[in-house]
């Protein structure tokens, strides 16, 4: 038996399935990209090979030679096409396989998608499919794909140009997933809320788009009236449906710790609940936002939610179990959260 606990001969995924699997789990335990891009660069080297080509390939030793395959992933799929459960596989389940929480699986359970996520058209690691294919599997109904907007540019945000060549990307693989799938990927954004309240996209733009989170991404530390002001600004003006990680803060991780931004939040959680946002549950283990305390506020106030990955790669969609302990904890009834809607009523609701 191995460490986790499947036999050599009770191994029977193949090798694009083995090394998709060790990137899931190396993305859920936050690993560097880099360490994870090997395992995904080489299962796309091995996918349109059959499996007599590759059989071929481990007995003449030259998987190596493939483009995006090197040692390590060539003993992976040597093992996969052998039955054998590869060793790097065994370790990845043993560190990364087990329960992300002690609770929030009840409410995880009612979540019928994920309103937050980024590929690699922004700052993610991974491309569009990619997210779909992870998102499928984790049993979604539905993601928001929500690429950061133009003023970030060091996420790479997309100009009007460019999200709306994505818009027509979005269409193709839903065509190519097909309605009987169950599974639609929603045309969405990161938008960045300006000093002003305003938001870093057209309006033309953002009326084509399924659902709109919008964030503070800049200027995190300003002053606490005019902070509050930019905020109720855009909750109150704009076409923005979700309010995205509304403090900023980072409580670990290895882009260090940051304080949260200072605002007035009973006044930008009532603007929320007066016009229909919602405030996110950031589930991100190095942000955790709201506090506790200003999710209880929010709840009180009749605020709605939506619990959301941030994930900017596919192993991170699996992180959604963090922010339903939360929201468990906080007493949140699950008709308040957006994402446990119909996609019908989610797009009526980001749309009225």
């Amino acid at each position: 038996m191995t460490r986790s606990g499947v036999s050599e001969h009770e191994y029977g995924a193949g090798p694009v399935a083995a090394l998709r699997r060790i990137a899931f789990l190396l993305e859920r335990g936050r690993a560097d990209t880099y360490k994870v891009k090997a395992y995904r660069a080489a299962a796309a080297a091995i996918l349109p090979l059959s499996e007599d080509e590759l059989r071929e390939r481990v007995t003449q030793k030259t998987l190596t030679d493939l483009p995006g395959v090197g040692a390590s992933t060539a003993s992976v799929i040597a093992d996969a096409l052998a039955g054998v459960l590869p060793d790097r596989l065994a370790k990845a389940e043993a560190e990364h396989g087990g329960p992300l929480t002690s609770g929030g699986t009840e409410l995880r359970g009612l979540l019928r998608g994920d309103l937050h996520s980024h590929s690699d058209w922004s700052d993610g690691g991974s491309p569009i499919e990619e997210m779909v294919f992870t998102a499928m599997e984790l049993g979604h109904e539905y993601l928001v794909l929500t690429d950061h907007s133009p003023r970030l540019t060091v996420a790479h945000g997309l100009s009007v140009e460019r999200l709306t060549k994505q818009l027509a990307v979005i269409e193709a693989i839903n065509g190519h997933v097909g309605a009987a799938s169950g599974f639609t990927l929603l045309k969405g954004i990161e938008v960045d809320i300006l000093d002003d309240g305003s938001l870093d996209q057209t309006d033309a733009m953002l009326a084509r788009l399924d659902l709109r989170v919008a964030s503070v991404h800049s200027k995190l530390a300003m002053e606490r009236a005019a902070m509050t002001r930019r905020m109720v600004t855009a909750v109150s003006t704009t076409r923005m449906n979700v309010l995205g990680h509304c403090t900023g803060r980072l409580v670990t991780g290895s882009r260090g710790t940051r304080p949260g931004s200072t605002f007035d939040a009973l006044a930008v959680f009532e603007a929320c609940a007066e016009h229909g946002v919602a405030v996110e549950i950031n589930s991100r283990p190095e942000r955790r936002d709201p506090p506790s305390k200003l999710i209880e506020l929010a709840r009180d106030i009749g605020c709605l939610f939506s619990i959301d990955s941030d994930a900017h790669a596919p192993g991170q969609l699996d992180f959604l179990v963090l922010g339903c302990e939360r929201a468990e904890a906080a007493g949140i009834e699950p008709d308040r959260i957006v994402n446990t809607w119909t996609r019908e009523r989610l797009l009526t609701w980001a749309n009225r």
